[in-house]
């Protein structure tokens, strides 16, 4: 792999298994500076079936904002929240199958969720759900 600062050849100087796939931790053999690259196996593309029936291609950047609006200010390590994420994906990727519903995957993200945090629970399920009013909060409080 050629070196992003100066275009010449690097070395792997450290290789280890990350959520997804490899990180590698690389050395330019001219300029000497350090960087780190992943390597994530190339999944089959899955697409999401929209509550209004339209097809939208799986995005995990997509996944992400949404969890992570939820969980803004609230005591859950980065780290938990990317290994959710990870699971949550690999999970529809197992599935085997090219399209998945939104409902599927919003009750399984809130499924996760519920299981780190209830303010973030709470929060997912507002806007997922498109709660109306104090009478919809009280109702999903009340499974809590």
């Amino acid at each position: 792999m050629d070196c992003p600062y100066c275009g010449k050849n690097t070395r792997v100087t450290d290789k280890r298994k990350s959520p997804g796939g490899i990180r590698r931790r690389r050395e330019c053999l001219k300029c000497g500076k350090r960087f780190t690259t992943y390597e994530r196996v190339s999944k089959s593309e899955l697409y999401v079936i929209k509550k209004d029936k339209s097809r939208e291609k799986f995005s995990r950047e997509k996944l992400e904002a949404g969890i992570e609006r939820a969980f803004e200010k609230r005591p859950v390590s980065k780290e938990k929240i990317d290994k959710m994420i990870n699971e949550i994906e690999e999970q529809l990727m197992k599935r085997g199958k090219k399209e998945v519903s939104s409902k599927i995957i919003g009750e399984l993200v809130m499924r996760k969720i519920k299981k780190l945090d209830n303010v973030a629970y709470i929060r997912f399920a507002s806007v997922y759900r498109d709660f109306q009013d104090v009478e919809d909060f009280k109702k999903e409080l009340g499974g809590l």
